[in-house]
């Protein structure tokens, strides 16, 4: 009889465990379905206030910010080429609630070029989407004398290993597209690696180094005033911004650099979190305003789906690497 009593004792008792599991698991589903974003969310930029990726993450921040009703806030946070930056999205709570915006530097160009890298793109980043591409303009000391792209070739083959080219890190757009262009125009430019574009331009201004691949946005206020000589496009096709402008490739063929932004978020996000941060981000970038504000930067906006842009992700770090052996550049 006491035996009896002990199992019913059991079972009764196991009763409110059994509902307390059930409670649980709803929980877990519940949280699930909570809605997103319901705080700030912070996007971290891996490059220097005042830059391409800064200035077209915040044009998308904006518009995030008015479509979900949630802050999003831009952090800068440039160095070693972005790789600080990086690392601060690489360990941070993967709940959505940062991101990383980068340019083709950290997502294709460290990765062919540096080895034991801190991070792996595809095994601790979740890519989004492009943001943007753009293509930069090339720009010249304006008492170097020269005023197009033939003539710097003259200077520069007459002066070897005399002009200094300056880019915001090694790895980058820019340093990439100086030295594709010393590959394909067969000179001797040397490479001066910066902390940040502005940096660059402002001792381009000051005449300690001769030369720049920068943004046009960047650069043609300045050669408006006559305090540089901007000499042409890097892309296939005239500038937007520019259409005055020549291409480098009008002068040496083959050559085209352009450079383009994109979202990640950290590895183990979400899937329910990234799938509606996706689709937001698309609305934005296909929104007009979103659009309009990108071309005044001289970009096209670029929405994509995660595969396509892990896929490009993968194709430009196979291009670059391709380059880079052309052009001996290493990164230790």
């Amino acid at each position: 009889m006491i035996h009896t009593r002990r199992i019913r004792r059991l079972r009764f008792a196991a009763i409110p465990a059994l509902f307390a599991g059930i409670a649980c698991g709803a929980g877990v589903g519940h949280a699930a379905d909570q809605p997103y974003p319901v705080r700030p969310v912070r996007i971290i930029v891996s490059n220097a206030t005042g830059s391409s990726p800064e200035i077209t993450g915040r044009i998308v921040a904006n518009k995030l910010t008015a479509q979900t009703g949630q802050q999003f806030v831009v952090d800068t946070r440039p160095g070693a080429s972005g790789i600080i930056g990086v690392e601060l999205a690489r360990t941070a709570t993967p709940d959505g609630y940062t991101i990383l915006v980068g340019s083709t530097t950290v997502f294709s160009g460290l990765p062919a070029l540096k080895p034991n890298l801190p991070y792996d793109m595809e095994r601790d980043f979740v890519p989004l989407t492009r943001i943007a591409s753009v293509a930069n303009v090339m720009v010249v000391q304006a008492s170097l004398g020269v005023s197009s792209v033939a003539e710097f070739i003259k200077y520069a083959q007459a002066n070897p290993g005399k002009l200094n080219c300056g880019h915001s890190g090694n790895g980058t757009p820019a340093h990439l597209a100086a030295a594709l262009f010393n590959v394909l125009a067969k000179v001797n430019i040397q490479h001066v690696p910066y902390k940040g574009a502005a940096q660059v331009l402002s001792d381009l201004l000051a005449g300690h180094i001769q030369c720049q691949f920068t943004s046009p946005v960047v650069a043609m206020p300045h050669a408006k005033g006559g305090r540089v000589r901007v000499l042409a496009t890097t892309g296939i096709a005239p500038d937007p911004l520019a259409p005055e402008l020549p291409t480098v490739a009008a002068t040496v063929p083959g050559y085209e650099s352009t450079q383009w932004f994109g979202i990640a978020v950290p590895a183990r996000t979400p899937r329910p979190i990234i799938d509606r941060l996706h689709a937001e981000i698309m609305r934005a970038l296909r929104s007009p305003e979103v659009r309009e504000l990108l071309s005044k930067q001289g970009a096209t906006a670029q929405p994509e789906s995660s595969a396509a842009f892990a896929k490009y992700i993968r194709d430009e770090r196979n291009r670059i690497a391709g380059l880079a052996k052309s052009a001996g550049i290493t990164i230790d």
